[in-house]
C-alpha cells in the first residue's frame, strides 16, 4: 500500500492528533535551543566538552593579555614609571620570545582570545586590558592593567604571560600569587591564593607540567613587585604558561593545538574557582 493511500484511509481525528503532536515537539524543541534569555534550559558548552546551564552567567572576568605587539617601538611610553602599588615601576615591558621569534605578546594574546571565547559560550562577561596585538600600539601600563575591572566589580582576574628563562632545562608553568601587603593587597591575598592553587590544578589536569626551575618546585610563586596584581581589587593572579627559550615548551607554545590546551586549562581554572 501506498504512504498516500495509507494518510487517505486513516480517520481524521488520528491525522489531526498527529499534526498537533508535530506542532508541539517543535515548539518545545525551540523552547530548549532558542536564545539564553528565552529559557532557563539554554545549554553551554563546558570547558571539557560537556554540558550546563550557564555556569558563569553573571559572572565579571578580566583577561590580561601581557605585553603588546609594538611594545619595543615605543621605549620612552614603556619605559615611563608608573604607579604600582606603594612604588613606581616602569609603564610595561617588551615581553620575551622564543629562539626562533614568536614574540610573548602575539602568544599571550592568542591564548586571551581562545580564554575569551570559552568563557563566553559559559555565559561570562569577558573584559580584555588590551583589544589588539600590533606594531603601532603600545601598553597599557601595568598601573592600567592592574585597575581594569575594579569598577565594573569583577570576579576574578588572569593575566596571562610567557617566561623567559635561560637556565639550562628550564620548563613548565608556573602561577603568580600576591604577598599579603597592607593596605595593596591584604584584601585578596587568600582568594588570590585560591585561584592560584584552582589554576595549578587546572593546568595540571590538561597535562601540562609546572616549573622546574621555580623555587620550591610546587609550580606556585608569590611576588609583591607586580602592579598588575597589586592594584587589583579582586583576585588576581598571573601566569607563566611555560618558558619561551625551552624548546619544548616553545613547541607547544607556538601550535595551534598546544595553545588551545592552555586556553582550556584556564576556562576550567575559572569555573572551579567560581564554583
Amino acid at each position: 500500500m501506498s504512504r498516500r493511500c495509507a494518510i487517505a484511509t486513516t480517520p481524521l481525528a488520528t491525522v489531526l492528533a498527529t499534526v498537533l503532536a508535530t506542532v508541539l515537539g517543535t515548539v518545545v524543541t525551540l523552547g530548549v535551543a532558542g536564545p539564553a534569555h528565552a529559557t532557563h534550559d539554554f545549554r553551554y558548552p563546558s570547558p571539557d566538552g560537556g554540558g550546563g546551564n550557564a555556569p558563569l552567567g553573571g559572572r565579571t572576568i578580566v583577561i590580561d593579555p601581557g605585553h603588546q605587539l609594538g611594545n619595543h617601538n615605543f621605549p620612552r611610553q614603556i619605559d615611563r614609571m608608573v604607579p604600582a602599588g606603594g612604588f613606581r615601576k616602569p609603564c610595561n615591558t617588551t615581553g620575551t620570545a622564543t629562539n626562533g621569534g614568536y614574540p610573548e605578546a602575539t602568544f599571550t594574546w592568542q591564548v586571551a582570545r581562545l580564554l575569551r571565547a570559552r568563557l563566553v559560550r559559559l555565559g561570562a562577561r569577558v573584559l580584555m586590558t588590551r583589544h589588539s596585538n600590533r606594531e603601532d600600539r603600545w601598553g597599557p601600563c601595568v598601573n592600567v592593567r592592574g585597575r581594569d575591572g575594579n569598577k565594573q566589580k569583577a570576579d576574578l582576574k588572569i593575566s596571562i604571560h610567557g617566561d623567559g628563562s635561560f637556565a639550562a632545562g628550564a620548563r613548565g608553568f608556573h602561577v603568580i600569587a600576591p604577598t599579603d601587603r597592607r593596605p595593596w593587597t591584604h584584601d585578596i591575598f587568600r582568594p588570590s591564593r585560591r585561584l592560584a592553587l584552582d589554576t595549578r590544578t587546572a593546568l595540571r589536569r590538561v597535562g601540562l607540567r609546572v616549573a622546574n626551575y621555580i623555587a620550591g618546585g610546587d609550580g606556585l610563586d608569590h611576588r609583591s613587585d607586580l602592579g598588575t596584581i597589586n592594584l587589583s581589587n579582586m583576585p588576581t593572579v598571573m601566569v607563566e604558561l611555560g618558558n619561551m627559550r625551552n624548546p619544548s615548551d616553545a613547541h607547544r607554545m607556538t601550535s595551534r593545538a598546544g595553545r588551545a590546551t592552555y586556553a582550556r586549562g584556564l576556562a576550567l581554572a575559572v569555573r572551579r574557582f567560581l564554583g
